[in-house]
């Protein structure tokens, strides 16, 4: 079976590389991290993700900014976007799931939590 392809977007370079190393060492997922969303449409383009893990507070493009270029773009409108967030009010979910997000996860994140929630949206979206 090929290995998922997950796309992290987060300003926080060293909770990236923690993530990225936590999902690559289960043998099941390949991960492509940036620090900023601002060419989030050409890496989706070219790395192909199945499931996208965004932040929302970011420098210049925030994560809902970013949801919205993807429901913008044919490729991007398909995957699945989980929020990985400080933020934990529900005024920010809220927004966050009527930008068409299908998960939100407050920092810190479990990783067998973050590993099940990823597995959900990639059963999803091949039902």
């Amino acid at each position: 079976m090929d290995k998922a392809r997950i796309l992290i977007v987060d300003d926080e370079q060293d909770f990236s590389k923690m993530v990225k190393l936590n999902l690559e060492d289960t043998g099941k997922f390949e991960v492509m991290t940036l620090s900023s969303a601002n060419e989030i449409i050409s890496h989706v383009h070219n790395f192909k993700p199945n499931v996208i893990l965004l932040d929302m507070v970011m420098p210049g493009i925030g994560g809902i900014e970013a949801c919205e270029m993807l429901n913008n773009d044919p490729l991007g409108q398909a995957l699945p976007i989980l929020i990985l967030s400080a933020l934990d009010k529900d005024k920010d979910k809220l927004l966050a799931y009527k930008k068409g997000v299908v998960g939100y996860l407050t920092k810190p994140i479990e990783k067998d939590v973050l590993i099940a929630k990823i597995e959900s949206a990639l059963y999803f979206k091949s039902a």
